[in-house]
């Protein structure tokens, strides 16, 4: 959080108070993104997880083009819009795996399915690589 809050703080600086090195800097995608824009696509995604979205959707609710919003993913994130998207729906399948009875009819692949998830396989990799065991135990445990 300082972090974000000290880059936000330079930003403004450097824009009210211009230098030969910010001066004719670039307007295109390798230009300096606000960490806001980053902020409005993380709660755009939170909000929307289980809906079906498209990197064109989370960059509307950017404000920002797409090669700015990946690039201020990933210096202020450390991934991908959709990197991110995909594990924010990987962690709310796992919870919902976890809090799910398995003899009330609940399936895995009927959370992975509401979670976007459409090939069990490539799910049940991914939550077997991030939680250490496989959909299914943590559905039955």
């Amino acid at each position: 959080m300082r972090s974000a809050a000290l880059d936000t703080v330079t930003a403004a600086l450097l824009a009210a108070f211009p230098t030969s090195t910010t001066a004719g800097a670039p307007d295109g995608p390798a230009a300096y993104a606000l960490p806001a824009a980053v902020r409005r696509a993380v709660d755009f995604i939170d909000a929307h997880a289980d809906q079906p979205l498209a990197l064109d959707d989370i960059v509307r609710a950017a404000g920002i083009g797409p090669r700015a919003l990946q690039e201020a993913f990933r210096r202020h994130k450390g991934t991908t819009p959709t990197a991110y998207l995909r594990d924010t729906r990987l962690e709310r399948a796992h919870r919902e795996l976890q809090a799910a009875d398995p003899t009330s009819g609940a399936t895995v692949a009927a959370v992975a399915a509401r979670w976007g998830f459409t090939h069990r396989g490539r799910f049940a990799a991914a939550h077997q690589q991030v939680y250490g065991r496989s959909p299914l135990e943590t559905l039955l445990s």
